[in-house]
């Protein structure tokens, strides 16, 4: 694996009162969104939404009109050795179990692009080869409405998807990989010139906002 691994990596480069308690509680779920997409950017990008994440928010938002659309960045190193994403998964996780412990009624999309994606495999509870993290637990399993992954290197790795390794996310996950993307194992989703770098002004932004939109509905 890692003499393929090398190959990739040149490729590419998250005792108050009874009175006193309904309060805080009342504001805290008026605050809670419809939609919490969770997003982890790609091996050395900087600290944020990454250069697909960015994008991805305002489009989910235009495919939901009249819902409340909140993010997050997941908080790792994006290193480029990978070594960061088991840490970056347990991140995700525990950004998913904060929020739906605060705001019952609150769903989830949870995507990556690149090292983000397996961040997201991780969190999911896929083996990656690439370090383990915490996992979304099984009870929040339905909260998580999408999936949306961008050169996942699990088609790199394994020659995998979500979708087929999967039972619970894959019929919910969405990924993106170019024709000669070899990170993702060049599984072909759009035509030839659409490379590993291409998914932040390929359509694959809006593509995939859509089919979060449909699956929220």
């Amino acid at each position: 694996m890692s003499a393929r691994w090398g190959r990739w990596t040149a490729a590419i480069g998250l005792a108050v009162g009874a009175v006193a308690i309904p309060a805080p509680v009342a504001e805290a779920t008026a605050a809670c969104p419809d939609l919490d997409v969770v997003f982890a950017r790609g091996t050395t990008e900087i600290p944020g939404p990454g250069v697909v994440g960015k994008p991805l928010i305002p489009a989910v938002q235009r495919a939901l009109p009249g819902k409340s659309v909140t993010s997050y960045a997941v908080d790792y190193a994006a290193s480029i050795d990978q070594s960061s994403a088991g840490p970056g998964a347990t991140d995700m996780t525990r950004h998913v179990v904060r929020l739906a412990a605060a705001c019952p009624s609150t769903k989830f999309v949870l995507g990556g692009l690149s090292q983000g994606a397996s961040v997201t495999d991780i969190a999911i509870g896929l083996k990656t080869g690439l370090g383990t993290g915490e996992t979304v637990p099984a009870g929040l399993a339905d909260r998580v409405v999408a999936v949306v992954a961008f050169g996942n290197p699990l088609g790199g790795l394994f020659r995998q998807t979500i979708k087929d390794t999967s039972a619970v996310y894959g019929p919910k996950a969405l990924e993106l990989c170019n024709l000669g993307d070899l990170v993702c194992g060049g599984l072909g989703t759009r035509g030839p010139g659409f490379g590993h770098l291409s998914y932040a002004f390929d359509g694959s932004v809006d593509l995939a906002a859509r089919f979060i939109g449909h699956h929220y509905r």
